[in-house]
């Protein structure tokens, strides 16, 4: 049996990813924060859930002690849980500091505090697999060319929290260089979701596309890189 476990899968891209993990035959765990509509999905799913709250280092404990008290071992972790917060005036000099750490409690602490947590999970697996859910908006080479489409997008406590989660994939790729586990930061790309009002362009079923890949690679695929459907994404 193959497991993994989603953050953020009661909705959205999250959802999507375990859906198509489970399709294919991979026990894949629905991790929310909220209770009640994480049994929901799962429910929807024919799916296991486990309640984790990515900013509570408590529920994340809890979290790793279920999948290791039910599993033994986890083989996949994707890290999908993310936030933004929307400003009326959103010029970085207008964004107050309490943006920042909420943002980045989520996007980033969140994720080091869970994959730390799973971790001892995951190097019981003959190949684990963590993907980072990433951001475009994270590239540095795409946000100072004046002529792409992400210049006009400088919302700074989101992009630059999604430049620190790139740096924080290279470098739990690294420590695990030698292990059989790899690490991958994906690009799901404008996916019409919650967290921009349902705005995109893309399905959260073709944002997920790529997550399911990176959790799915052999031991021939990459590790240590920032991937979308067709290539890398410059850092």
């Amino acid at each position: 049996m193959t497991t993994a476990l989603i953050t953020g899968a009661n909705k959205g891209i999250g959802f999507e990813i375990a859906r198509l993990l489970g399709e294919r035959g991979i026990t894949a765990i629905v991790a929310a924060r909220d209770e009640e509509r994480g049994r929901a999905a799962a429910g929807r799913l024919g799916l296991p859930h486990v309640r984790l709250d990515v900013t509570d280092e408590a529920s994340v404990r809890a979290a790793a002690k279920q999948v290791e008290e039910e599993y033994g071992v986890l083989d996949i972790l994707v890290n999908n849980a993310g936030i933004t917060v929307w400003q009326d005036d959103e010029r970085p000099s207008a964004t107050p500091l309490e943006v920042f750490r909420q943002v980045y409690g989520t996007n980033v602490f969140g994720v080091v505090a869970v994959t730390n947590a799973m971790l001892p999970l995951l190097r019981r697996s003959p190949a684990g697999r963590i993907v980072n859910m990433s951001s475009e908006l994270g590239s540095l080479a795409l946000a100072v060319d004046p002529d792409g489409p992400f210049w006009p997008h400088n919302y700074v406590a989101y992009n630059s929290a999604k430049s620190a989660l790139n740096m924080v994939t290279v470098a739990y790729a690294k420590e695990l260089w030698d292990t059989p586990i790899k690490v991958n930061a994906a690009n799901p790309g404008y996916c019409a979701t919650d967290l921009n009002a349902r705005t995109g362009h893309r399905t959260a079923e073709q944002g997920a596309a790529i997550a399911v890949r990176l959790a799915t690679i052999g031991p021939d695929g990459p590790s240590g890189a920032f991937l979308q459907d067709d290539g890398s994404v410059p850092w």
